[in-house]
């Protein structure tokens, strides 16, 4: 596959463990050990996911990852000791996509990291646009528009909006839309939807009204 993987992480032995496994899986890792660095690889080049530490000195991962999304919708995964579910909450308000929790095995992380990229590059299933009253939804070119205007979103939130564009009219579950979106293996609590819905509404901006909340249930898109 190849692709390029930014791996931002301090600890000089871990991170060479996760780029000999990447490289193992014939992709093509690049290492950062400190958050100035990644900052700057990013500026360089194009990566299909960043892997970012939490814990670093300086520049901590929770900056560069707002750093980031103020000019890319980049993949992000936090590595991190932290583990309280308002840690988690917090990475995704944040616009991080997933999270691993350290000790982690390198399996899990790659699978989850090539599931990612998979999931924000879109398949190739020949699905027309989606159109939910001002909105206009396109999977091939994953991108998505309200009243003409392009929408920049994170590979999450245009999951969510997918996944409930797919389903219009609908309600989905919090359990439902935690399955579609961040898969079986998913470590948190539905709040994670939460949080995304709401970073969703902020960038819909007019057109926010469309995602309706069901009480005690979840939501529903609709025109």
């Amino acid at each position: 596959m190849n692709y390029r993987i930014l791996i931002v992480e301090d600890d000089a032995r871990l991170r060479e463990v996760i780029c000999d496994y990447f490289k193992s899986r014939d992709e093509l890792p690049f290492e950062a050990a400190d958050g100035v660095t990644a900052l700057a690889m990013a500026e360089e080049r194009e990566f299909d996911a960043v892997l970012l530490d939490i814990m670093m000195p300086g520049l901590d991962g929770h900056s560069v990852c707002r750093l980031l999304r103020r000019k890319s919708d980049v993949p992000i995964i936090f590595l991190t000791a932290l583990s309280a579910e308002e840690d988690k909450l917090y990475g995704y308000e944040l616009g991080a996509d997933d999270y691993i929790t350290k000790p982690f095995s390198l399996s899990l992380l790659y699978a989850k990291t090539a599931a990612l990229i998979r999931r924000s590059r879109g398949s190739m299933t020949g699905e027309g646009s989606i159109r939910v009253g001002a909105l206009l939804i396109e999977p091939e070119l994953r991108r998505v528009f309200a009243d003409g205007k392009e929408i920049t979103l994170t590979p999450k939130e245009y999951e969510l909006i997918l996944c409930l564009a797919r389903n219009k009219n609908i309600v989905m579950s919090r359990e439902q839309l935690l399955v579609k979106c961040w898969g079986y293996d998913y470590e948190g609590d539905s709040r994670a939807v939460d949080t995304q819905i709401k970073r969703l509404r902020e960038k819909l901006g007019s057109h926010a009204e469309c995602i309706k909340t069901v009480i005690k249930v979840g939501y529903r898109l609709e025109a």
